[in-house]
């Protein structure tokens, strides 16, 4: 029991932020909807989740076990101290923590795409986007922590009082990114991702692809050459014309294997015309 207490503990605070994230953001895309999103249509994605979070949280919070047993340290502390900087870094260390996290988060997103594609793709199906409808495949954790968690806990900055307020913030951020909520960032939207942004990564239409790969930020985007813009009114349609959107369990579970399968039979059966 006492080897369960950490993943314990960690799951008893994450548990009331993304439930609180999911009805908040849900909240405003009733209140401030942005085209038509059903209320039945996001009955899959939250029973998805309901699968998806335990196990995300088995699997972080066994990697958080195994790397204190391994002694496992920071191999650069960024100088965001109160110390260093004053009372600046209550709001610059969280920024800067969380700009620095986004840029390992750019890369595997990159990676995704380029070399697990197939189980990705499982996000990417969603038709009917929202905060209920932002999930992944059961296999995300796994490769997330191996990709992502292990260089990014080998960074860390300090983020003092406001980290409590900053980790719901940044749960809300990734609900928001893809909700069809009629919110803007304004001015703010040239360095944060927001919906808009985001809706151009799940574009269907071709000139989109492989575009705005960053959750947090649009910085690395900008930096590396795939940022889109959207224009006023660019809201595309979202998904993948290969494969529906599971709507079961089975389905969610399975759909990498089908997409392999459907795009196979594409190529080898081209559309003339």
């Amino acid at each position: 029991m006492d080897a369960l207490a950490p993943i314990i503990d960690y799951v008893l605070l994450a548990a009331p932020v993304w439930i609180f994230a999911f009805a908040f953001m849900t909240a405003l895309e009733l209140l401030l909807p942005r085209g038509r999103n059903s209320i039945a249509g996001r009955i899959p994605g939250l029973m998805f989740w309901a699968i998806w979070l335990p196990a995300t949280w088995a699997v972080y919070g066994l990697f958080h076990q195994f790397w204190a047993y391994l002694g496992i340290r920071p191999l650069i502390v960024l100088p965001l101290s109160l110390d260093w900087t004053g009372a600046i870094a209550v709001i610059a260390a969280p920024i800067v923590g969380a700009m620095v996290g986004d840029f390992f988060f750019y890369w595997f997103h990159r990676a995704q795409h380029r070399w697990l594609w197939r189980y990705h793709a499982v996000h990417h199906s969603i038709r009917e986007m929202s905060a209920a409808n932002s999930y992944h495949h059961i296999s995300e954790p796994v490769v997330h922590t191996l990709l992502y968690l292990i260089p990014t806990s080998l960074i860390v900055s300090y983020t003092g009082p406001v980290a409590p307020a900053m980790t719901v913030l940044l749960y809300l951020h990734a609900s928001y990114i893809h909700s069809p909520a009629a919110i803007s960032f304004g001015p703010g939207r040239a360095l944060f991702v927001d919906n808009r942004f985001h809706r151009i990564h799940h574009s269907l239409d071709e000139k989109h692809f492989d575009h705005n790969f960053g959750a947090f930020t649009t910085i690395w985007d900008r930096l590396f050459g795939t940022a889109w813009y959207p224009a006023k009114d660019e809201w595309p349609d979202v998904g993948l014309a290969e494969v529906d959107q599971p709507r079961t369990v089975a389905e969610w579970i399975t759909l990498p294997g089908r997409y392999a399968r459907a795009t196979a039979t594409a190529a080898a059966n081209p559309v003339v015309r």
